[in-house]
C-alpha cells in the first residue's frame, strides 16, 4: 500500500524549526495545510523564539512572508530569523539564532532626559526613550525606535542601520523630517495644527504613515 505523502512537516533541531513543504501543491492549498498544522500544533510548539528553514520547495519572498504571517496567526512562536539551507545546517542556524537574539538584548535601548535645542545632534546605538521634547532644528538617530515623551518638532532618523521595521512614537507629533530605515518623509508645507494625541510613524510598503498610538495600532506593527 503507497504511502500517503505529508504536505508538511515540522522537524525540531537544536535551534530551531526545518519546515518540509510538500513540492507538488498548489500556493493556496499549501496556506491551508500551513495554517492548520500550526493551529493544531500550538499547544505543542508553545510560546518561544525560533529560527526556521524551509525545505522541499523554492519560496518566493512573498511566499515566504507569507507563511512567516501564517505562522505567526496561528502559533505562538516568535520567528526571529529564516535560514537558507547548507551543509552546516545546524551550526548556522545556532549561529543566526544567537546573533540575531544578541542583537534583540542590544536593542532594548536606553533613556535620555532633557529637551534637544536647534543644532544638537543625538546619535544612539541602541533604540532611545527620551523624556522631553525635540525642538525644530534638531536631530536624533538611532539604529533602532525613537520614543519621545514630549514633543517632536525636529528631525528623527530610526533604524538608522538600515532596518525599516523601527518606529517613532511621539506624544506631540510634528516633526521637519522623518526617516526610518531608507524611507523619508518630509514636512509639508502647508502647515496644520499637529495631533493632540500621541502618534506613531512607521513603514509600511515602502512609505512612512504616522497614526494614532493604539493598542490596535501597536498589534499590527511588527517590532
Amino acid at each position: 500500500m503507497k504511502k500517503e505523502k505529508v504536505p508538511i512537516v515540522i522537524k525540531g533541531s537544536k535551534s530551531g524549526l526545518r519546515i518540509v513543504l510538500d513540492s507538488e501543491l498548489s500556493f493556496d492549498d499549501l496556506k491551508k495545510e500551513i495554517e492548520k498544522k500550526f493551529s493544531d500544533s500550538a499547544k505543542f510548539l508553545g510560546n518561544a523564539q525560533v529560527a526556521v528553514s524551509f525545505e522541499g520547495r523554492e519560496l518566493t519572498e512573498d511566499e515566504e512572508a507569507t507563511i512567516l504571517q501564517l505562522i505567526a496567526d496561528n502559533s505562538q512562536l516568535d520567528v526571529v530569523c529564516v535560514v537558507d539551507n547548507d551543509k552546516e545546517r545546524e551550526e548556522y542556524f545556532a549561529k543566526s539564532l544567537q546573533e540575531r537574539l544578541k542583537e534583540m538584548d542590544a536593542n532594548t535601548g536606553q533613556f535620555f532626559k532633557g529637551n534637544l535645542r536647534s543644532g544638537q545632534v543625538m546619535e544612539f546605538d541602541t533604540s532611545i526613550v527620551i523624556l522631553g521634547d525635540v525642538n525644530a532644528g534638531a536631530h536624533v538617530a538611532s539604529t533602532g525606535n525613537v520614543v519621545i515623551l514630549g514633543a517632536l518638532n525636529g528631525t528623527v532618523y530610526a533604524g538608522a542601520s538600515g532596518k525599516t521595521n523601527c518606529f517613532v512614537v511621539a506624544l506631540k507629533m510634528n516633526p521637519m523630517q522623518l526617516r526610518i530605515g531608507d524611507v523619508i518623509a518630509r514636512a509639508s508645507d502647508h502647515k496644520e495644527n499637529p495631533p493632540q494625541t500621541p502618534q506613531i510613524a512607521y513603514v509600511d510598503e515602502g512609505a512612512i504613515y504616522i497614526d494614532e498610538l493604539s493598542r490596535n495600532t501597536l498589534k499590527d506593527i511588527h517590532f
